[in-house]
């Protein structure tokens, strides 16, 4: 952008001495230069900026020094105690999870499509001095999954995979109940509300490729989510996926509605 600016400007002005033109150029070089110095870094200096961290609202949430309420971008944690609700399964061991990365640390935030939430919280990945990702070390440790914001998917798949391994090794969340993968067969009434990660076999998959059924439980992927998946998902009766998302209800039973292609995991065909 500097460069387009400077060829234009020297090439619609014209100088008496060639020592203007000289000055001219380095007021605008000290202009571009001393404004991403400012923002701290010049390479991401629309994408990133420093924040200092003054407290740890739960294992997803923080608050910096200048009252910027922080969300981490693509991940959920248990939810700690809020008035008259109860701290959830591990909610208190993953707000501690994050006080012990980021408390008191000055990071960085790294940001996706759309940077507020419907709270007014900025959306970010967040980095530690030292490189520490510190999203994917709280899913990779299992003190949070994976919970996708459209249109925010840029680090989804990383995410993702970071996930598949902690569930693997049953860290975390993924040793307890509430938490633990669910089988299809085996999603009631009691699950309505939740976020789970389910795995079941594919039957009645839809012509169109955009709704199927793990044995009763609906699967759809709702119109305006569509336009996130390249092509419907491949998926034939048999096939064993597992799918992430909140468990809902409607005349026709319980469903779980996927909004992006890392809602869904295709295990063998």
């Amino acid at each position: 952008m500097a460069c387009r600016l400077i060829g234009n400007w020297s090439a619609r002005l014209r100088f008496k001495k060639p020592s203007q033109a000289a000055l001219v150029l380095l007021a605008l070089l000290c202009l571009t230069f001393g404004t991403a110095a400012h923002s701290g870094t010049l390479t991401v200096l629309s994408q990133s900026r420093w924040v200092d961290v003054a407290n740890i609202l739960d294992g997803d949430t923080f608050k910096t020094t200048r009252g910027e309420r922080v969300r981490l971008l693509g991940i959920n944690t248990p939810e700690v105690a809020h008035e008259a609700s109860p701290a959830q399964t591990m909610g208190n061991a993953a707000s501690k999870a994050l006080a012990d990365l980021i408390a008191g640390q000055t990071v960085r935030l790294d940001f996706d499509t759309q940077r507020k939430d419907d709270y007014g919280r900025t959306l970010a990945q967040v980095y530690l001095r030292n490189g520490t990702w510190v999203n994917g070390e709280m899913v990779r440790s299992g003190m949070a999954h994976v919970y996708t914001f459209t249109p925010n998917l840029h680090w989804a798949e990383q995410l993702i995979q970071l996930e598949a391994s902690a569930r693997q090794e049953k860290l975390g969340i993924w040793r307890t109940e509430r938490f633990s993968m669910l089988e299809a067969n085996k999603v009631k009434a009691e699950h309505l509300g939740q976020f789970r990660v389910i795995h079941g076999q594919v039957n009645q998959p839809s012509r169109n490729g955009f709704s199927f059924k793990l044995g009763r439980l609906n699967i759809s992927i709702p119109r305006k989510y569509r336009s996130y998946f390249r092509t419907p998902p491949d998926v034939k009766s048999g096939d064993s996926v597992v799918v992430h998302g909140v468990v809902r209800a409607s005349s026709s039973g319980l469903y779980v509605a996927l909004h992006s292609p890392f809602d869904m995991e295709k295990i063998s065909p």
